[in-house]
């Protein structure tokens, strides 16, 4: 009799229990939670060579996200003028560390993915990152917002779920040969040759395949051809076999740590080429630039923000006052920003799918134009392959500690000092 009545006793609680299932479970999504948080992932590379990249990334994405989650009505940003997205919810970030190392990074996203539950990825700074990850995700069927990662083969897989906002190395090499150009016909550069120096990853190897062949459709001879392994303890003899072929010119794909060393050594061997121009690297680094001081002038690079663009971007400024108070004071770079428009497109996406079928957000993120006033071209717009084809940077040169704007004409707010002023006479 006892134990008919334990069961018996039990069998309201036993009701309650499968009420309450059948109201939320499964739910719409293991990322959202009773009390109404979306779950993102983040995946950059925290320690390493370029940890302090990495860390402004991951500053930028919590910049973004405290626009999302509270009122900012002094903002003039999307979401800003409403606390959260989808009546209420809030967005929770869970961080992960990639290292910078392409094994690492895709293990950590099935990490994020199967075990931490989020919804979407957004990372990871390193293009040979962020190619294993994003094929996680794309496995998956999970969204991956790629901020800055610059390799053009990112966006030639034919992915559904994968999103890029920055410029591509395919691009910007078009555009450093327009520079060159350029020089020839308003300076008399005499611009004829063009020697690469490149660390020997997805990002490096790319870029030096896409400069050779931007560099031979405008006529340019590619005479020197320089990678090297990333984190390296000296670039000497790389930088001596650049001095020993003195090419006129010099691209150069160098992250973090790698950069500053690069510079340091053309200064102890007393050569510099006529101009240098750097894709997204060590170059646009704020941090790197202010340790290099004086021997980082007049090198040259593509730059989708910096400080002195407020005139161009004046949506930033305010922004920029909570992402330094999480960086000490360092402003937004062109990599970091990126991150942050990655996480305000996104949710932007999943406030007009109304709710978290990633199917229905990436086809709402490929079918719509972005307002975006942290980019410089001021909209975000997907095509197939994911890359954000309203990208938009400029070439600018270090003068003084500042990048002042040099090409296009139009957006120039500064003389090209050419050809770059040699170590004794600075």
């Amino acid at each position: 009799m006892s134990h008919r009545l334990t069961r018996l006793s039990c069998w309201p609680a036993v009701m309650v229990l499968l009420s309450v299932f059948c109201c939320f479970g499964p739910g719409p999504s293991p990322a959202l939670a009773a009390e109404k948080v979306i779950k993102i992932g983040t995946l950059f590379p925290l320690t390493g060579p370029v940890a302090t990249a990495g860390q402004r990334c991951q500053a930028a994405v919590q910049t973004a996200v405290e626009i999302i989650n509270n009122k900012h009505p002094e903002l003039k940003v999307p979401l800003a003028d409403q606390e959260g997205i989808l009546d209420g919810y809030k967005i929770v970030l869970v961080h992960a560390d990639s290292q910078g190392k392409p094994d690492v990074g895709k293990a950590e996203a099935e990490r994020l993915f199967n075990q931490e539950g989020v919804w979407a990825i957004i990372g990871s700074y390193n293009s040979s990152v962020s190619k294993p990850a994003s094929l996680v995700a794309e496995r998956m069927k999970r969204i991956f917002m790629c901020g800055a990662s610059s390799s053009a083969a990112l966006t030639q897989r034919d992915m559904n779920f994968f999103f890029r906002l920055a410029p591509t190395d395919e691009t910007e090499s078009v555009e450093f040969v327009e520079v060159l150009k350029w020089l020839n016909e308003k300076k008399n550069a005499k611009i004829e040759t063009i020697g690469l120096i490149y660390e020997n990853s997805e990002f490096g190897k790319h870029a030096a395949g896409e400069a050779k062949k931007a560099a031979s459709a405008a006529g340019f001879k590619v005479t020197t051809d320089v990678p090297f392994s990333p984190g390296a303890t000296n670039l000497n003899s790389e930088v001596q076999t650049l001095k020993n072929n003195n090419p006129d010119a010099v691209f150069g794909a160098l992250l973090g740590a790698d950069y500053s060393l690069w510079v340091r050594t053309m200064k102890q061997m007393a050569w510099v080429p006529k101009i240098a121009i750097n894709y997204c690297s060590g170059y646009q680094d704020p941090v790197i630039a202010k340790q290099l001081g004086p021997d980082a002038d007049f090198f040259m690079g593509s730059t989708a923000y910096s400080p002195q663009f407020n005139v161009l971007m004046p949506a930033v400024e305010d922004v920029e006052k909570i992402f330094k108070t999480k960086t000490g004071g360092v402003p937004f770079d062109g990599d970091s920003i990126q991150e942050a428009v990655a996480m305000l497109v996104l949710a932007q996406a999943i406030q007009k799918a109304g709710g978290l079928d990633a199917e229905k957000v990436a086809e709402i993120l490929h079918n719509n134009t972005w307002d975006s006033p942290l980019s410089l071209g001021g909209k975000v717009a997907f095509v197939k392959g994911g890359q954000n084809i309203k990208a938009h940077s400029v070439v600018t040169q270090l003068q003084g500690g500042e990048y002042k704007r040099i090409f296009p004409e139009e957006m120039a707010d500064t003389e090209i000092v050419f050809p770059i002023k040699p170590w004794n006479q600075r």
